[in-house]
């Protein structure tokens, strides 16, 4: 990948949250990573300084002109969901949709989105607060409240806040490989990988003593991905009864235990994938035991097959060890 760019929105009442971690993923130099890093430029949709929350101005140096020139624009957020968004930029994002350029929003942005017209007859997700209203608003689209991102391919839209940091995670891992992405999070200090299915909303909180004796198990399946993990002998190892452990893991993840440890296994092989381990030692590693298991699994959650995604990293530029 070369010089790819990426223009983030910035717009009077700009959420900085947002704004600060799509700044954060793409603006920053990492030469330690060895690729080509992104080109990350901010366009303003008005003129002048932006007020932006917390009392603070921004003033970008580029017009709404340079989403002609952008490969993917991220919408961190929009002031007001009932607040119809100037038709000028509406055209930029319609004709961006057009030529094939990458269409991100977090929280809010989908307000965005969906009054350009770009979302009919796709799924989608925002903050639980705005669902309803999204999905009343625009019946065309299909809004899930319950994702913390959904991936369509060309148009990617997260939920609030934090959901969004996931979000551009992974992308990063989806333009570069799961390893790069990791490093990344390492180095934000974030889990490297939260499932775009899993909740936003949890149900009730977990006392504490079962919160660390679930975190202790997750720890040790990341460390021993392989062999026959049921849902009986993982909760023996966290001493709980298999019905509190169901009910542990929905609450803090949205996904049972058997589902969750599925996806933890593919990121696993996602890594492999871009060394030149055979197909048979990633499913063996990763804990699928045989390569017809890792293909059903790779398809069934990313819509692709294990030899694709392989050779989508390495058409990408990226070199494996």
């Amino acid at each position: 990948m070369s010089s790819h760019r990426v223009v983030a929105l910035a717009y009077d009442g700009l959420c900085t949250f947002e704004f600060g971690c799509t700044v954060e993923l793409f603006a920053l130099d990492r030469p330690e990573l060895g690729v080509d890093w992104y080109d990350f430029r901010v366009a303003a949709v008005e003129r002048g300084p932006i007020r932006a929350a917390g009392g603070i101005t921004v003033q970008a140096r580029y017009a709404p002109g340079l989403l002609r020139r952008a490969d993917t624009i991220v919408i961190p957020g929009w002031r007001d969901a009932d607040e119809e968004p100037p038709a000028a930029l509406l055209a930029l994002i319609r004709a961006a949709h057009r030529r094939g350029a990458r269409l991100c929003s977090i929280c809010s942005g989908v307000f965005v989105l969906a009054a350009a017209g770009v979302l009919d007859g796709q799924r989608v997700t925002t903050h639980w607060r705005y669902a309803d209203r999204l999905a009343r608003r625009y019946p065309r689209i299909q809004v899930e409240p319950d994702a913390l991102y959904i991936d369509n391919g060309q148009v990617i839209t997260s939920a609030g806040s934090a959901a969004g940091l996931d979000m551009l995670l992974h992308l990063v891992r989806r333009d570069y490989g799961a390893r790069v992405g990791n490093l990344v999070a390492q180095r934000l200090v974030v889990p490297p990988h939260r499932a775009g299915g899993q909740a936003q909303v949890l149900p009730r909180p977990m006392p504490a003593d079962e919160a660390g004796r679930l975190a202790r198990l997750m720890d040790w399946l990341r460390r021993h991905p392989a062999g026959p993990h049921t849902v009986a002998s993982m909760a023996g190892r966290a001493a709980m009864s298999p019905r509190t452990l169901q009910r542990q893991f929905q609450d803090a993840t949205g996904l049972g235990p058997t589902e969750w440890l599925t996806r933890e296994r593919i990121a696993i092989a996602r890594d492999l994938l871009e060394s030149p381990l055979p197909l048979a030692q990633v499913a063996e590693r990763a804990g699928f035991g045989s390569e017809e298991s890792l293909r059903h699994h790779f398809r069934r959650l990313l819509d692709t097959s294990p030899g694709a995604y392989r050779k989508a990293f390495l058409v990408a530029g990226a070199s494996v060890d």
